[in-house]
């Protein structure tokens, strides 16, 4: 193996970075390298301390001495950045994924910009650079970062779109019963779907400020939110074989997706759990649940692991699959740092369980 990567992340303010910062200062293959930090392009011009915007990092191994520094790719070159992770909104990653490509940097990218493959689906996010060629070059090297669908993809990949946290709580749910034939899609998939206000990003909103989002729950993204195109095109599905409903739960993070299926022929629960541990007998951070025991938000926050639980009716036709995940981590930072992982030939888990 090369040496060790030197990483760096941009976007490290906000909460997906925080917890990156977290993740990668922690690696045991990092010990020694720790990340280069780096602000938006809208921060401040001068370096400040990374424990002074995020206290819970402070250690006694030299976090304070860690700066966020102005980004520049004289940087990232002075330094010898080998992966840049971005956890920026899309505009700033349909921009900077193909500048570090060309500088010879891999990118790991947080955001939705290179997560889809039809144009139809990238639509709702309304790409100023769509069709462009570089924005093609950069989608054609782009791979969907789920490691328990795409492991050999990402291991040689130079741009790795890690997926959307309502997106891989619903396909690591459905994609061992779909790729058995069993779902009955005519009569269709819903998924009710929640997540905690960290998932709205750090910036407040009118409808994730303390006084809207307590003592309430509320739908939105109602047949138009950005996760559905993920979903269509990694379970082969189409938009009248599937409704997604995200709503926002009065907590800080965590996801929980409710999942009506019918199967095409009666199922016994213990195939069912058979098919899942099967399927994800390689995939050391999904936690199936025994069959009837359904997971919880409280299992898996602050955790990497997304767990899944189903419980079929008496009838052995309709089910219930209940799949829940920390968004921060593995729906963002810590699918982030599996990517990088398999990137490097290291142990897909190692850092996160």
């Amino acid at each position: 193996m090369k040496k060790t990567p030197q990483t760096a992340i941009l976007g490290v303010t906000g909460y997906a970075g925080m917890e990156l910062a977290r993740l990668l200062l922690h690696h045991p293959q990092l010990k020694e390298t720790p990340p280069v930090f780096l602000g938006r392009a809208e921060a401040a011009q001068d370096a400040v301390s990374l424990t002074a915007l995020h206290p819970q990092l402070m250690d006694n191994n030299g976090s304070r001495g860690l700066k966020v520094e102005p980004f520049s790719w004289e940087l990232l070159k002075a330094r010898g950045v080998d992966v840049l992770f971005l956890a920026t909104p899309h505009e700033q990653s349909r921009e900077w994924a193909p500048a570090a490509m060309e500088h010879g940097i891999r990118v790991i990218d947080l955001s939705g910009a290179w997560r889809l493959e039809q144009a139809g689906n990238r639509a709702i996010y309304k790409f100023e650079d769509e069709g462009t060629p570089t924005a093609v070059a950069a989608q054609a090297k782009s791979v969907y970062g789920m490691p328990e669908l795409h492991r050999d993809e990402i291991k040689n990949a130079d741009l790795v779109a890690n997926p959307g946290c309502y997106a891989t709580s619903i396909i690591l749910a459905l994609k061992p019963l779909l790729a058995q034939g069993w779902i009955d899609l005519d009569r269709g998939i819903v998924s009710d779907s929640k997540s905690g206000v960290s998932g709205s990003g750090k910036a407040p909103t009118a409808k994730t400020h303390f006084m809207y989002a307590a003592d309430n729950l509320s739908a939105y993204g109602v047949f138009n939110h950005r996760h559905m195109g993920e979903m269509l095109e990694q379970l082969a599905l189409s938009t009248e074989q599937i409704i997604f409903t995200p709503h926002l739960l009065p907590i800080p993070r965590g996801i929980l997706s409710t999942i009506y299926i019918s199967f095409k022929e009666k199922k016994q629960a213990e195939e069912i759990e058979a098919c899942y541990r099967k399927f994800y007998e390689n995939s050391p951070l999904v936690r199936i649940f025994p069959a009837g025991q359904l997971p919880q938000i409280q299992y898996s926050v602050r955790t990497n692991f997304c767990d899944i639980g189903f419980q079929v009716a008496a009838d052995g036709r309709r089910c219930i699959v209940v799949s829940c995940l920390d968004n921060l981590l593995k729906g963002a930072a810590g699918q982030a740092v599996q990517n990088l992982n398999l990137m490097y030939g290291w142990n897909e888990a190692e850092g996160l369980a």
